[in-house]
């Protein structure tokens, strides 16, 4: 499947290139409908790798990349079961997003993520699984998790560890704080700053590059360079759980979902 336009997103795949661009409005939130959309995506996958060298992930929203998972959703589903049941919808959910990212992760193509204004949480996290990261000036990345007393639960950890220094991830995940783009290049998360608006046509070029060489040969080079943290990723999914359980997690959900501002989840 060439083209393909869903709920959340789409793809198109043209001249040895597949662009996959998330909308969902107002911020590209992770909830059910993406994850059902991202799912079919990664069924198409085989197929887009047998003919294509690149994929670039992209926005069509204004606001930015992404804000992360759709914690209104989640909160709502949260309240609709028993402790119990809720950790294990929750666990499910996770299972898929990492299978997913996981796949998209080890892909054979060469990803770039074309990153313009917030890419938070689990946005940031999706991010992570490109080889490249290419982003307009305007870009910001943070993990705001513990706030709601969770940690990221889409596998960003693990995959940043794997990228860029301890000292970088502490300061991430422990303060909440945001970086710039220019920060980001600086410390090995961005591997090019564009202009703002110019991160998906910076990442197209990059793409076009990739079309030079020999697929077999950059799939090799991906895979020894690009590990997958596979038993980190396990055990952020059980940790992430573990606190699920709290009642200080349910607590930290309302807030977020009572917050009348435009853009509660900006730190």
């Amino acid at each position: 499947m060439d083209e393909y336009k869903g709920k959340t997103l789409s793809w198109r795949f043209a001249d040895g290139i597949v662009e996959l661009a998330l909308n969902r409005p107002p911020a590209n939130e992770i909830g059910l409908a993406m994850l059902d959309d991202l799912e079919r995506f990664v069924a198409a996958l085989p197929a887009l790798e047998s003919k294509a060298s690149a994929l670039i992930l992209h926005s069509e929203q204004k606001a930015g990349f992404s804000a992360g998972a759709d914690l209104r959703e989640l909160y709502e589903e949260a309240q609709k079961m028993d402790a119990s049941s809720a950790v294990k919808g929750v666990r499910a959910f996770l299972e898929r997003i990492h299978a997913v990212l996981n796949r998209i992760d080890t892909s054979s193509l060469t990803t770039i993520a074309a990153v313009h204004g917030v890419c938070f949480g689990g946005g940031f996290e999706v991010a992570l699984t490109c080889d490249l990261i290419i982003a307009d000036k305007m870009a910001r990345f943070c993990f705001p998790e513990l706030r709601l007393g969770l940690i990221p639960g889409f596998g960003g950890i693990p995959r940043l560890k794997r990228d860029i220094g301890n000292g970088v991830v502490r300061d991430l995940l422990l303060t909440g704080r945001s970086i710039n783009a220019t920060k980001g290049l600086a410390v090995g998360l961005v591997s090019q700053v564009a202009a703002e608006g110019e991160a998906l046509r910076a990442a197209r070029s990059t793409a076009m590059q990739t079309t030079k060489f020999d697929r077999g040969t950059s799939a090799a080079a991906k895979k020894f360079i690009k590990p997958l943290p596979t038993e980190e990723l396990r055990r952020e999914i059980n940790i992430f759980c573990d606190l699920f359980a709290r009642p200080a997690v349910m607590e930290g959900l309302r807030k977020f979902v009572e917050n009348t501002g435009a853009h509660p989840y900006l730190p």
